[in-house]
């Protein structure tokens, strides 16, 4: 049964960078946390529908539904201390039903859109903010027109406006989010960079001093 759905795929920026630094088990723990705050902000229609590791796949059968959840889920995270940031990418679209698992090209150009995204953004096609009744949810950004893999034309995308997470630090080794400065670890001798934890400062340390051209 064929079918038109919106659908978010969205994973968290550095994951791999975070396990490296601060082993599985934070990893595990940050990623129950991560699904946490995705439940909560499943909005309408929302449904969280698969997870693989740190990526989620939410579908709605309402676009306006769906971008709601993605705005909650970026103002969440980004409001999460020591968190990590998160990326995704919003498509509508025609998806064939059966099992109770979705398949098409829908899903597939979704899940590239998502990979252009930069950590903190979201990024969506055109399609999706045509099938939006209320645009005035959020604002949008126009990025062009990008050559997707295995997608034959050109798709126009947006990104939507998160301004606050530009105002955010990120821990340079694992990635994570540093709200408030002062509960963090300033390096001695780079004023603009902050870390989680005494580690991850030691880590930095480390690398600078076998690679001190290369900043992390």
């Amino acid at each position: 049964m064929e079918e038109n759905i919106a659908i978010l795929i969205a994973d968290l920026s550095g994951y791999t960078a975070l396990t490296e630094a601060h082993g599985a088990t934070s990893a595990a723990d940050l990623i129950d946390k991560y699904v946490s705050i995705v439940e909560d902000c499943l909005i309408g229609s929302s449904v969280l529908k698969e997870r693989t590791g740190d990526e989620v796949m939410i579908v709605a059968e309402c676009a306006d539904h769906l971008l709601t959840t993605a705005v909650m889920i970026m103002k969440n995270t980004s409001s999460e201390h020591n968190f990590l940031q998160v990326h995704g990418g919003l498509h509508y679209g025609t998806v064939l039903k059966r099992n109770n698992s979705y398949f098409g090209s829908t899903i597939n150009l979704t899940a590239r859109i998502a990979a252009e995204a930069n950590p903190g953004s979201f990024l969506c096609s055109v399609d999706f903010i045509e099938a939006l009744n209320d645009k005035s949810i959020c604002t949008f950004q126009s990025k062009g027109a990008y050559r997707f893999k295995n997608v034959n034309e050109e798709k126009e995308v947006a990104e939507i406006v998160n301004a606050a997470t530009n105002l955010l630090a990120i821990d340079p080794i694992c990635k994570m989010l540093i709200l408030d400065k002062t509960l963090a670890i300033q390096h001695p001798e780079k004023a603009d960079l902050f870390f989680c934890s005494q580690t991850c400062l030691d880590i930095f340390d480390k690398y600078q001093s076998v690679n001190p051209n290369i900043d992390r």
